[in-house]
């Protein structure tokens, strides 16, 4: 591994991590049962939009698009403009077309989520590890076809040694101090929109402090 997995080394930083996201398509929707559908949507969707926030790459895969489906709505739209690379690897990390991107961007943080746990994200999850890349899975991103076989799958790469981490975390790490202001109202409109509790609690903190302002004038 480059960095450690101790220490300020081991957080994310946007200038370091580009992001993959797999196979979020109307196929591996269908048989997903490790998390509530909808869940997932919200998570990956707020996990793509961070990233745009951040000017952190993300590349968009589909395994065979014209059977599985396109890529979801809702991350299409963050991306309007990239077409997802369409396989027939179910590997992603074989397919040097997503490979040949991640390598020349000189990123060595790689964050992936995927559909399904057990199989998209877990195969190239531990040959990116093998390869000298350190590896953050989001889990509330990604799902299987059952609680124990995504379980199970992250059991599996963190043994290998990928970290685990959720959707809110990284862009956290990737924020890290409120004062980057540059970057702090567009993630409080992705936490707005897809933080849940969080979100409505920051609307709330907004409402407040909107009152207390008008209540000086």
């Amino acid at each position: 591994m480059n960095d450690p997995k101790t220490g300020l080394k081991a957080l994310l930083r946007p200038e370091d991590s580009i992001l993959v996201l797999i196979d979020h398509q109307p196929y591996q929707f269908t048989n997903l049962n490790s998390h509530e559908p909808t869940m997932i949507v919200n998570n990956v969707v707020g996990l793509a939009k961070a990233a745009k926030v951040f000017d952190v790459p993300t590349i968009l895969t589909t395994v065979i698009e014209e059977r599985g489906g396109y890529i979801i709505k809702g991350l299409q739209d963050v991306f309007p403009e990239q077409k997802p690379i369409d396989r027939t690897f179910i590997n992603t990390w074989e397919d040097p077309k997503v490979t040949d991107l991640v390598k020349k961007s000189g990123r060595k943080q790689l964050i992936l989520a995927a559909l399904w746990t057990e199989i998209c994200l877990a195969m190239p999850a531990i040959q990116a590890l093998g390869e000298g890349y350190d590896v953050f899975i989001v889990t509330d991103a990604s799902g299987g076809v059952s609680a124990e076989a995504h379980d199970m799958a992250v059991r599996r790469m963190v043994q290998a040694g990928a970290v685990p981490v959720t959707w809110l975390a990284v862009a956290a790490e990737w924020q890290r101090d409120w004062a980057r202001e540059k970057t702090a109202a567009g993630l409080s409109n992705v936490l707005l929109e897809h933080g849940g509790g969080s979100g409505v609690a920051l609307a709330w903190e907004m409402q407040l402090l909107a009152g207390a302002q008008a209540a000086k004038k």
